[in-house]
């Protein structure tokens, strides 16, 4: 509101120019819930324009947070205007605070929370006890506690839902579903993760600086015929936007078995070392790449102005 920007409703719109700086999020490599809204976008879209979207969001962020509760904080507190993050952030945020609001997007997925009694406990009885009072209609009807704010799994619960609370059952809402590959996102976890933090997090600078000259010569291409100088930026997207990974590779079970997480104490494999520093210098050149290509499209631009001035 204080910055008079709409509402998103989807995943594309928050790769609109308005929302440049205005966003926050985590590293899917640091929070499982983020990687899950990553894998939506990729598997809504396709492993491609996923991917274009993806680094098109990440030209426009403001930050990235160390953890997904970052995001959510950084909201409370006016860092920064918006970002995704798993709904029971969104909706206890919003119960707490009516400046805040939260909505699923048009492409979005309902994965269940987890609970189960560890194999090994020393107390087996109270475990059972709890799952058991979590399933009652007691213990679903307290999920809806604003500090919880989470969907209970029995679909007769909702009728003491408090006002304005999602219910997954509700047909709109399930319209809005995605049939979410759970064989998939496995299988291409880590690989995802190393490609986001390879593409995005370690260069999220350089592409706000990047796409902020992509917005500009866009904005002064508007009512400009030149054909060429928008071939030009159509070039310069494409150069930021492509990634080292084809969906060929994506899908090679070999290939995705490489990669594990990155964490101290861990010994990477050498492939994966190897591939890290191409993809690294695959980013690196496509990024100055297209940082030349667009400032040369602005300097066009600017000796036509001066031409017409003079």
């Amino acid at each position: 509101a204080e910055y008079n920007l709409p509402t998103p409703r989807n995943w594309n719109d928050l790769t609109k120019p308005i929302y440049q700086d205005h966003l926050g999020i985590t590293a899917p490599s640091r929070s499982g819930t983020t990687h899950l809204i990553v894998e939506t976008i990729l598997q809504s879209q396709g492993w491609e324009s996923g991917w274009e979207t993806l680094i098109n969001i990440g030209g426009n962020l403001a930050t990235i947070t160390a953890r997904s509760f970052g995001v959510r904080d950084g909201i409370k507190k006016g860092r920064f205007g918006l970002g995704p993050v798993v709904d029971f952030f969104g909706l206890s945020a919003r119960a707490g605070n009516s400046n805040i609001g939260f909505n699923y997007p048009d492409e979005t997925v309902f994965l269940p929370a987890n609970i189960a009694l560890a194999k090994r406990t020393s107390n087996p009885a109270a475990g059972l006890a709890f799952i058991n009072f979590i399933l009652s209609p007691e213990g679903q009807r307290i999920l809806f506690e604003p500090g919880i704010s989470r969907l209970p799994a029995q679909r007769d619960m909702y009728v003491h839902a408090p006002k304005g609370f999602p219910n997954p059952f509700d047909k709109e809402l399930l319209a809005k579903g995605l049939n979410f590959d759970i064989k998939l996102s496995r299988q291409r976890y880590n690989l995802v993760n190393t490609l986001f933090d390879t593409m995005i997090t370690f260069r999220v600078k350089k592409l706000n600086h990047i796409w902020e000259k992509i917005y500009q010569a866009e904005s002064l291409l508007e009512n400009n015929e030149n054909s060429m100088l928008s071939q030009n930026i159509q070039e310069a997207r494409h150069l930021i936007s492509t990634i080292p990974v084809s969906r060929k590779e994506m899908l090679n079970q070999e290939f995705t078995s490489i990669f594990r997480h990155h964490k101290s104490g861990i010994t990477l494999p050498a492939k994966q070392l190897d591939l890290e520093l191409a993809w690294k210098q695959f980013a690196q050149g496509n990024l100055e790449h297209s940082e030349a290509v667009v400032q040369n499209i602005l300097t066009q631009i600017q000796n036509d102005i001066e031409i017409v001035t003079e």
